[in-house]
């Protein structure tokens, strides 16, 4: 594995996003069920911003957020269980893709260019919310933490984007709104972009985490893949 830097591709052959918080805007669908969690728990509302903020975290990180629990607490399980029960309930009821992410996926379509997804969302739940967005064209790879023996920021759901979609890492781009996104598309040698539009937890600053190009709105990513490829933001 490698850390180096990489250059954007010479000849870009598919483009990778990270799902919650990068492709998709599911936070207005996490933040209701957080809140739910909290009453019965006898909580009041929190502040929605704090929720949004540590979506791209998971269920785990939520459960902690929410209730102010440690993982190690005895019921910390089945809150975590009765979280993802709740959330099973309003799942791609209120999830859009991010504006300008459906003309990107037609244009990378309409220039020969592949694109997947690389999330740590269990595929029981990946599954039927993309299937309700169904975006167009279609992915054609998608690998969650069911698929593989290590998650991101391990590069390993990246190598096998690589393989389904027919490309080497340095032809490809990984997009996301985490730090451990970055990370995992580095070691893996890839050109990647910091999603700053998306669920970044205060005191978090996409500019540290090392990526080659950073997209302050979603409708930057179109310009910053296809049309003006940037140098090094740090």
């Amino acid at each position: 594995m490698t850390t180096a830097r990489t250059a954007f591709p010479k000849t870009l052959r598919a483009v990778i996003f990270d799902l919650d918080g990068t492709l998709v805007d599911t936070a207005d669908e996490f933040v209701p069920v957080v809140q739910a969690l909290r009453a019965e728990h006898g909580r009041g509302p929190m502040d929605p911003a704090r929720i949004r903020a540590s979506v791209s975290n998971g269920a785990r990180a939520l459960v902690s957020l929410g209730l102010d629990m440690p993982e190690d607490a005895a019921e910390f399980e089945q809150n975590r269980l009765r979280l993802l029960e709740l959330y099973s309930e309003v799942l791609g009821t209120l999830a859009t893709p991010y504006p300008g992410i459906v003309a990107l996926l037609e244009q990378l379509q309409a220039q020969g260019i592949a694109w997947g997804i690389s999330t740590n969302k269990p595929r029981a739940f990946t599954a039927p919310l993309l299937a309700k967005l169904d975006l167009q064209p279609p992915p054609g790879s998608v690998v969650c933490p069911d698929d593989i023996g290590n998650r991101k920021p391990h590069p390993e759901s990246l190598y096998r984007n690589c393989r389904d979609l027919g490309c080497a890492p340095h032809e490809a781009i990984y997009v996301g709104d985490h730090l451990r996104d970055i990370e995992a598309g580095r070691r893996a040698g890839m050109y990647t972009i910091a999603a700053s539009y998306g669920y970044i937890e205060a005191g978090d600053d996409p500019l540290r985490w090392g990526a080659n190009a950073q997209a302050q709105r979603s409708t930057d990513l179109l310009e910053l893949i296809l049309h003006t490829p940037l140098q090094d933001i740090a």
